[in-house]
């Protein structure tokens, strides 16, 4: 069985809001939270970045500017990261929320050698506010946080559960992959993540695991070698 130390754990906003696909599913958070405490208290270290799907689709907008739109994201999942990480209070965590922008008290200016710290001391830091440029998505986030964190894995907790030759949505034929490298994700455009994070994760060979949010106890079962989803290889 594979065994990680430190992971980084991408949770879609979509599948945070539940059924109601817009703000927060209380009983999937609470849910989620219980999950990574059994990470926690096994000794694994947990990193975590939210999507802002869940308040904010910036890139359908086509009335304001592309840099604005790309701000107000990176404040929706800043907001995210607020919630969810007083809700892994609620079930017994320690947690710290991380910017890469002055944000007044509630959260740090990132450092990777301060988040090390936390981590080492099981807190369970949550990495808001993407890169803190527009342009750029939170799965690029994803990418260079584990990469400058030193993660075994990146976890992607998503709606979907898989990487699929097609879309699933509209294609009722999708074949689903149990594992696919990095080069076919590029070859064959399917957009699990987005294309300057898939590169980056490639060139510093990263690991992925890309798994349903939504089945029962996936975040554990994912990272304890039961992989209920797709294993995205270099």
């Amino acid at each position: 069985m594979k065994s990680y130390n430190r992971v980084l754990l991408k949770l879609s906003g979509e599948a945070l809001a539940g059924e109601k696909k817009t703000g927060f599913d209380e009983a999937t958070c609470i849910e989620v939270a219980k999950q990574v405490k059994n990470l926690v208290d096994d000794g694994i270290e947990v990193a975590i970045v939210i999507g802002g799907g869940n308040f904010w689709r910036g890139r359908s907008s086509e009335t304001i500017d592309r840099t604005k739109a790309d701000q107000i994201g990176m404040l929706a999942t800043v907001m995210n990261c607020i919630y969810v990480s007083d809700i892994f209070r609620y079930v017994g965590m320690e947690t710290k929320i991380f910017t890469p922008f002055q944000c007044g008290s509630m959260t740090e200016l990132f450092s990777k050698d301060k988040a090390v710290e936390c981590l080492k001391k099981k807190e369970v830091i949550f990495l808001a506010g993407g890169t803190g440029h527009p342009y750029f998505s939170t799965d690029t986030a994803t990418a260079l946080r584990a990469i400058e964190l030193e993660t075994d894995v990146i976890l992607m907790a998503r709606a979907v559960d898989g990487v699929y030759d097609s879309d699933p949505k509209t294609n009722p034929n999708a074949k689903k992959y149990d594992t696919v490298s990095y080069q076919v994700l590029l070859d064959k455009k399917l957009a699990i993540m987005d294309l300057t994070a898939t590169v980056m994760c490639m060139e510093n060979e990263k690991s992925l695991l890309v798994f349903s949010l939504n089945e029962e106890n996936s975040i554990v079962n994912n990272v304890k070698g039961n992989c209920t989803g797709t294993v995205v290889t270099v």
